[in-house]
């Protein structure tokens, strides 16, 4: 039998696409023969499952899952893309993610995810291989997050409702507090982060080009007013201050009580709001737009 190397496996994964482990087995099987290693691979559905993965799969669902861990918790989300609307909602493909998603909360990115364990399929990797081939559209792993506390909750939200869903929240809060009134908070502060959509925790955790950017403007709208440098200085922060209040989580008024900000409203716990992960289903995938009329014209040559 030929020896399996590292460079024999680099070979079929690059003709084949699929994962390195599963073109290691293929030339075990197969005596190291390239060839009759690929026809392995095609009887085992896995390259078919290859041959759809340049296809763009901006649909699908972000799914969370949250653990119990002493004093503290854990929660994980993560988004599994397919092609389509109506792969999304198939119960394999969304039993899938709830799988993928309780496996997140041991595995800490999303490269580590994809190779780690799942009850009876192989590693996560190789369960999205035979859904593909199963299922005959391309499905992506694509991200994945996780947050933990030694001592308080992870507040976690799924929109619309359950478990997996198109908008995912987690939020760390820290304390030791009545752990209920934590949990309940942070519930309601991850529903209004799927709402709101901060994009920072803090004001310093906002970009600094960002900010610049946003001054360059107010200090140009103030400057046209005509009025003193110290009154247009003061322009330029107060609306500063209006634009961390609709951007940074911390200083935004609650959903349910616009009076009160999250900071307020965190505080009451006797909690620290020390980190959040939004998730919304395909943000960043250039979803692609079928042009029927430019197909026929180009197979007719019209």
């Amino acid at each position: 039998m030929a020896e399996i190397t590292a460079g024999l496996v680099k070979t079929l994964r690059d003709r084949s696409g699929v994962g390195m482990m599963d073109c290691k087995k293929a030339l075990q099987e197969t005596g190291g023969d390239i060839d009759a290693a690929i026809d392995w691979l095609r009887t085992k559905g896995m390259a078919r499952a290859a041959n759809k993965a340049d296809r763009v799969a901006a649909e699908g669902v972000v799914a969370v899952a949250a653990r119990q861990e002493g004093a503290g918790m854990t929660g994980a989300l993560i988004e599994l893309n397919a092609e389509t609307d109506f792969v999304a909602r198939n119960a394999a493909f969304q039993e899938l993610a709830r799988k993928t998603a309780a496996a997140g909360l041991d595995a800490g990115d999303v490269a580590a995810l994809r190779a780690a364990a799942l009850d009876g399929a192989g590693s996560v990797s190789e369960a999205v291989t035979h859904l593909v081939a199963t299922i005959g559209e391309n499905i992506v792993l694509r991200r994945s997050a996780r947050l933990h506390v030694a001592t308080g909750v992870i507040g976690h939200y799924v929109h619309p409702t359950g478990d997996v869903g198109r908008i995912g929240v987690l939020v760390a809060l820290e304390g030791a507090g009545d752990q209920a009134k934590l949990r309940d908070v942070g519930r309601k502060v991850a529903m209004h982060i799927a709402h709101t959509d901060p994009k920072s925790l803090s004001t310093d955790d906002l970009d600094p080009a960002v900010v610049a950017y946003e001054r360059g403007i107010f200090t140009e709208q103030a400057a046209s007013s005509g009025k003193p440098p110290a009154v247009i200085e003061r322009m330029v922060e107060g609306r500063l201050r209006k634009f961390y209040e609709e951007v940074v989580l911390l200083k935004q008024g609650f959903v349910m009580n616009p009076d009160q900000t999250i900071e307020q409203l965190v505080a009451e716990t006797g909690a620290s709001l020390t980190a959040f992960v939004r998730f919304a289903l395909g943000d960043g995938i250039e979803k692609q737009t079928a042009d029927f009329a430019s197909e026929v014209a180009a197979l007719t040559g019209a």
